[in-house]
């Protein structure tokens, strides 16, 4: 609707009207209403100024000592608020100023200013407007209008909403901008750390053993292999009988009652807590395990094992060795290849529930390792050569108490044992009982002074070095000095000249000193070396002795007696043994071997590394060698015709040492024989050494060798040496 004119509507007459039904008296007349009392007529009386009517035309009213004030009208007058709104919100104190001002004194029509009303904060007040045309003078009988003292007091400033919203809203977003990093991080990179920690506490975990490779002869024959089998454990807190529980486990485990008890006492472990696991058994048959989960005794359970079998016993017990219960190689083979043979266990990991529903959930999470089995050992030993091998010795060592024998069967072309064995030995498949002494291997464990038997080296290092020929002879006296220590011989010559057949058939240690003061203690001592002693063979054992030879420098005015008889040396009889098969190799010395391929888990067999050959001799010198030994097995009253075998030409040579242990003489005498067969040709080198501490063993080491080579000979289908004449010997040529 258009703005309402500041001027009084106006009625035709020309005269203010404050109704368009004003019905009141004409002016000039008298009213009759009472002043001061409020009513319709009165109400519409009212200018929108807040006078009447009268008082606009300037007419005093009636009763002016009765004039309303705006007090009395407002409560007299029900309709004044409604005209107070539509009079555009003056202030009241102006209003009321303005009717009490004498009708007078307010000449002609008075303008009112309506207020401003507050629009909002002052930054949003409109500029104020200017005027376009010129104010026009007030007129003089008008007086000034009275305006307010002050403006009216602003509504207060209130805080801007939109700058909270903005605030909250970035602060909500930066919580989801962290929460989402996290969840990131969380899924990307703790990933495994959380799922693991999780899975660990409802899986379990069972061992997949192994099983471990077996260890065969060189036919293929086992000699030692796992089979599976059980054992028993008990749970000590679960048992509540124990002695019956003892009582009822005893006769299907082979254990006393009283031990099984003792093993089901319950216990601590280091941590304070109760044990929960104790071996009663291990190896334990299947068909014996069968029969102790019938029994449904509670605390006993039964799992899966492994169980170590030796068919032959005590068949090559000292170089197969043992392992423990776990399946760790201890002693032998088995602990020297442990690694090989052992193979990696496999490890089954399942989530399981607990209490009556511990068994493995479907669908849950499982891993399985498999287990990756180990590979086999395929040895050189012949388990039927190495059978008889053994029998002749525990034969022959029967009479001799606390005796120890050792014999080495070595094939000469290639290095391979084909035999070693060890008097006295043990039960392989139960080894607690056994000796500690019983177990080891004598051939590379044996030290001793090998005495004659090293006289071979002496000869073949002078004829290697031009000192002799196969035809030299030397005028020999009865004994020698050397230093302080007089060497006589066994067969006095009396100062005849003796041949080297001879020295060596009657082994003569004037004759032998006398060459090596030729060769000189350094040439000695480095063809002792390129024979193989002083350091070990590595032929396959653990724990095999070096041996020792004197070094030059630390000789005495005596050494340069003994060393050259084989005093003063410590060797091994495999030692010993591997520079005979030397000189039957046509002075090509190899490597002593055990192991002669592994086979692996898919079957696939990989060759040993090949041993390590060297030249001792030239082949004419190694012959030439080869014949002056005969002398020992076939010239009358010589020292080895006891282990002469018939039908096949033999060289060899005996020997008589002593035992060290810890450098240390021990009581008795170590006697030997180291030969080859057929000699002409020959095809096996056979080592016997025998200690017998009360004496005796010359007696046992050459028919033993005897024995060995002649069954050797026959198992392998070696001709005899019929159609090669045998050489004749002259002990004192002319």
């Amino acid at each position: 609707m258009p703005p309402r004119s500041d001027e009084p509507r106006r009625n035709p007459t020309g005269s203010r009207r404050g109704s368009s039904r004003d019905t009141g008296p004409a002016d000039g007349e008298s009213r009759t209403d009472e002043p001061g009392i409020g009513g319709i007529s009165g109400a519409r009386a009212y200018t929108p100024r807040g006078r009447t009517v009268r008082e606009e035309r300037g007419v005093p009213a009636r009763g002016a000592e009765q004039r309303r004030t705006p007090r009395s009208t407002r409560s007299g007058d029900p309709f004044r608020p409604a005209l107070q709104v539509l009079d555009g919100g003056r202030a009241a104190a102006a209003r009321a100023a303005r009717r009490d001002a004498p009708a007078a004194g307010r000449g002609g029509v008075v303008r009112t200013v309506a207020p401003r009303n507050p629009r909002g904060p002052v930054g949003d007040e409109p500029p104020p407007r200017r005027r376009t045309t010129p104010r026009a003078p007030r007129r003089a009988d008008r007086p000034a209008g009275r305006r307010p003292s002050r403006k009216p007091p602003r509504p207060p400033k209130l805080a801007d909403p939109r700058l909270r919203l903005r605030l909250g809203t970035a602060l909500t977003l930066a919580l989801f901008a962290v929460i989402g990093v996290r969840l990131v991080f969380l899924q990307a990179v703790d990933t495994p750390a959380y799922a693991g920690g999780g899975v660990a506490d409802r899986t379990r975990t069972v061992e997949l053993p192994a099983p471990r490779g077996a260890i065969y002869d060189r036919t293929g024959a086992e000699l030692a292999h796992s089979v599976e089998a059980r054992y028993v454990f008990a749970d000590p807190t679960e048992i509540t009988d124990a002695a019956t529980t003892a009582k009822a486990l005893s006769p299907l485990l082979g254990i006393p009652a009283s031990k099984l008890a003792e093993l089901m006492k319950p216990r601590k472990l280091e941590n304070g807590k109760p044990s929960r696991f104790e071996y009663l058994a291990r190896g334990v048959e299947i068909p014996a395990a069968k029969r102790v989960q019938a029994l449904e005794l509670p605390g006993i359970g039964v799992h899966r094992d492994e169980r170590r079998e030796v068919p032959g016993g005590d068949l090559a017990a000292n170089l197969i060795g043992f392992t423990s219960q776990d399946m760790d190689g201890l002693e032998g083979l088995e602990a020297r290849y442990d690694e090989l043979l052992a193979g990696q266990d496999g490890r089954r990991v399942y989530e399981a529930g607990l209490g009556d529903l511990a068994a493995p959930i479907p669908g849950g999470y499982s891993k399985t390792t498999p287990a990756k089995p180990g590979s086999s050992l395929a040895l050189t030993i012949d388990r039927d050569l190495q059978f008889k091998t053994q029998q002749i010795l525990s034969t022959a060592m029967a009479q001799q108490r606390g005796g120890t024998a050792a014999a080495v069967i070595i094939d000469v072309p290639t290095g391979e044992v084909l035999s070693q064995a060890s008097d006295p030995t043990y039960n392989a498949a139960k080894p607690l009982p056994s000796d500690p002494v019983a177990r080891e291997d004598a051939a590379t464990s044996f030290v001793v002074d090998p005495g004659s038997v090293h006289k071979a080296i002496t000869y073949g290092a002078a004829l290697q070095e031009g000192v002799i020929t196969p035809d030299t002879t030397l005028p020999i006296a009865n004994s020698i000095k050397k230093g302080d220590t007089w060497f006589s011989d066994t067969h006095p010559a009396n100062g005849r000249k003796m041949s080297l057949p001879g020295m060596l058939a009657y082994s003569s240690n004037v004759g032998t000193i006398t060459i090596a003061d030729r060769l000189g203690p350094d040439r000695l001592i480095d063809y002792q070396k390129r024979f193989g002693l002083g350091q070990p063979t590595g032929e396959g054992l653990p724990g095999e002795a070096s041996g020792r030879l004197l070094p030059a420098d630390e000789w005495s005015e005596s050494s340069a007696g003994s060393v050259p008889i084989g005093h003063s040396v410590d060797a091994t009889p495999l030692q010993m043994a591997a520079a005979y098969a030397a000189i039957a190799n046509d002075g090509t010395y190899v490597q002593p071997h055990l192991v002669k391929e592994t086979v692996g888990p898919d079957g696939k067999r990989t060759p040993a590394p090949p041993p390590v050959t060297r030249s001792v001799l030239s082949p004419q010198n190694a012959a030439a060698l080869r014949t002056m030994l005969e002398a020992v097995t076939t010239v009358d009253g010589a020292t080895g015709v006891t282990a002469a075998v018939p039908g096949y030409r033999v060289a060899g040579k005996t020997g008589t040492g002593w035992r060290l242990v810890d450098g240390r003489k021990q009581p008795g005498e170590v006697s030997s024989f180291i030969g080859m067969a057929p000699a002409e040709k020959p095809r096996y080198v056979i080592a016997v050494f025998v200690y017998a501490p009360d004496g005796g063993g010359a007696a046992i080491a050459g028919p033993a060798f005897r024995d060995m080579m002649q069954f050797t000979l026959r198992h392998y289908r070696v001709p005899p040496s019929n159609g090669a004449s045998t050489p004749k010997f002259v002990v004192y040529p002319r």
